[in-house]
Formats: C-alpha cells, structure tokens, sequence
C-alpha cells in the first residue's frame, strides 16, 4: 500500500490530465509508477516526464547499456518497483541473463562485453563512492565521447531520483508482482 492516494483518471484536474495524457500518449504507453506519484504535482511530473523521455530514448545510448545503469541504479537503492519494470526492458534490450542476475545478487558480472564494463565501473563507482575515478571516466570517454558521459551521469542522476520518489512514497508494485530483490 503507497502512502498516496491513487488518482482516479476521471477525477484529475485540467492540468494533471493534460500532463496524463502526455505520458500516457508518448513513448511510456501508459502513466505507471513514479507518474502515478509525480502527478499529484502536474508541473513537476511534466518536467521531468519530458526529461526522463530524453534520457531513456534519445541518448546515445543503445538500450542494452542505458538499461544496464538504470538496473545498477535500482539494485543500488533496493527500489523494487525501478527493478521490475526496468529487467524485462533489459532483456528486450539485449542485456545478458547473467549480468542481470550477478547485478540483483551485488556482484560484478563475470562476462561483460568492453562497453558494459565500462557503463558498469562508472555507475557503480558514481553510485558507491559519489564520484568516478580517473580511470573510469577516461574508459567511458574513449569508449563513448564526452557527450555520453554526460548523459550517462544525467541517467544515473534521474534514476537516482525516480527511485527517491518511488520509495518515499511507497509507489507499490502492480498487482500480483511479487519484490524481485532481497534486501
């Protein structure tokens, strides 16, 4: 149970409405999660929406690396809503089975191509330590180009608090999802 009220489609103010139909009309297909949450602030939830579509489907980043991060990301915060609707993504993103798996048990996965092991040293990293090492931030340009190390900071930045919202909120799993992570 969340600690907000679920909004009801046909009870939403001009404004939230307009900013529903938006996510429900664009890339997400469908106002979910951390939406359900942002929407009780229209302005806020359109902001970020729109920025959060630019991150996930317009950097250049294929899906299999983005996905990578935003799964580190969650496992980072134990965020189970963040993980469940992410791992299914990675998959159809290419992500291997096993990285998948290493990262929900913490570890480092053993059988990473160069570019996810880049992805990995720098999220990790920013994640655990709050910074990125010489070394990492110099493999993920020379793998990537200044501009996506930009927009992989700004994609762990916004994951970090998408699952800020879902977990102050309590924004509970859909229905009949079991918590896919251990504490």
């Amino acid at each position: 149970m969340g600690r907000l009220l679920p909004l009801e489609p046909d009870k939403l103010t001009p404004e939230q409405r307009r900013v529903y139909d938006a996510i429900a009309g664009g890339p997400r297909a469908g106002v979910r999660g951390p939406f359900l949450a942002l929407l009780h602030v229209p302005e806020l939830a359109d902001r970020i929406q729109h920025l959060g579509a630019h991150l996930r489907y317009s950097t250049s980043f294929p899906p299999r690396l983005s996905e990578l991060a935003i799964l580190i990301t969650a496992r980072h915060y134990t965020c189970q809503y963040e993980w469940q609707a992410h791992e299914p993504q990675a998959l159809k993103g290419d992500l291997a089975q096993s990285i998948i798996d290493a990262i929900k048990e913490r570890r480092r996965p053993e059988a990473m191509q160069p570019d996810e092991a880049a992805v990995f040293d720098f999220t990790t990293e920013l994640l655990r330590n709050g910074k990125v090492s010489d070394a990492a931030y110099e493999c993920t340009v020379k793998a990537f180009g200044t501009r996506s190390a930009i927009e992989l900071g700004a994609l762990i930045g916004y994951y970090i608090m998408i699952a800020m919202t879902l977990l102050a909120h309590e924004v509970p799993l859909p229905p009949g999802k079991a918590p896919p992570l251990r504490a």
